[in-house]
């Protein structure tokens, strides 16, 4: 009897602070199966963490750490001339702050996902990558860590015998190496729901994905990422869920057998 396929659906929330307010993540936590919150950097604030933990608590979503640049103005998505040990401090602090308030509430940190500019800069720079993947191992060696399917953040998870999630985007558009476009290409994301939909199935059940180049690219699908921010995220995420429960995918959690 075959295995029945599953994937996890994650969401980006936590991302409002002081008076600012962004996403809809109380309408969102019912169609996804772990949050990544953001610790402060680039979004979030100590209320806004707390609440977020709190509403994944209520919604029985794993809880995830989205630790990004020092960079509020550019919401974390703009690259910076940092050093491995900057990085490798400045994730390990923000673990710690949103860890602090899961335990606060009685829960368990789940996994780490590295925001934006920061991920996206992991997925291509072994040292980067690597300081990343330290940090998470010395402080919650237990924790899942999430990176772009491939990339150099879970070859350097995999180094040090840490739990990788191959992680994919049903809202992003992807180049023959297996990078995502970038953001201010005019075809770095896919607005249309039923497109994004047939992306996640493709990645999914044949483990492939259609680069911008034309070619069929092999990706491993462990987690899909919804972002919390964007226009569509809600509509996205009830058409993605429902799609892949027709289709007799389960949402769960990774479990991502360890190296």
């Amino acid at each position: 009897m075959n295995t029945p396929l599953s994937v996890d659906l994650n969401c980006d929330l936590g991302e409002s602070f002081g008076a600012y307010r962004i996403g809809n993540d109380d309408q969102i936590l019912p169609y996804v199966t772990s949050a990544n919150i953001a610790c402060g950097f680039h979004a979030g604030d100590p209320g806004v963490m707390r609440k977020t933990v709190q509403l994944c608590l209520q919604h029985n979503v794993a809880i995830g750490a989205h630790p990004g640049l020092p960079d509020l103005v550019g919401f974390g998505r703009r690259n910076m001339a940092v050093s491995a040990e900057e990085v490798y401090d400045m994730v390990i602090y923000q673990i710690g702050a949103l860890q602090a308030f899961v335990q606060a509430e009685g829960g368990t940190l789940h996994h780490v996902k590295p925001h934006g500019a920061l991920y996206n800069m992991a997925a291509t720079d072994v040292k980067l990558a690597e300081a990343i993947a330290e940090a998470v191992y010395k402080v919650k060696p237990e924790a899942l860590l999430y990176g772009l399917a491939g990339s150099e953040l879970i070859k350097a998870a995999n180094r040090l015998n840490l739990v990788a999630a191959n992680e994919v985007f049903a809202d992003r558009t992807y180049q023959q190496d297996g990078t995502l476009t970038s953001r201010r290409q005019p075809d770095a994301f896919i607005t249309d729901p039923d497109k994004a939909a047939s992306q996640v199935l493709l990645m999914v059940q044949e483990g492939k994905v259609q680069s911008q180049q034309g070619t069929d690219i092999n990706i491993q699908a462990d987690t899909i990422c919804i972002h919390g921010d964007g226009p569509h995220a809600l509509e996205f995420a009830r058409h993605i869920q429902e799609t892949l429960q027709r289709e007799g995918i389960a949402l769960a959690t990774p479990k991502v057998q360890r190296p």
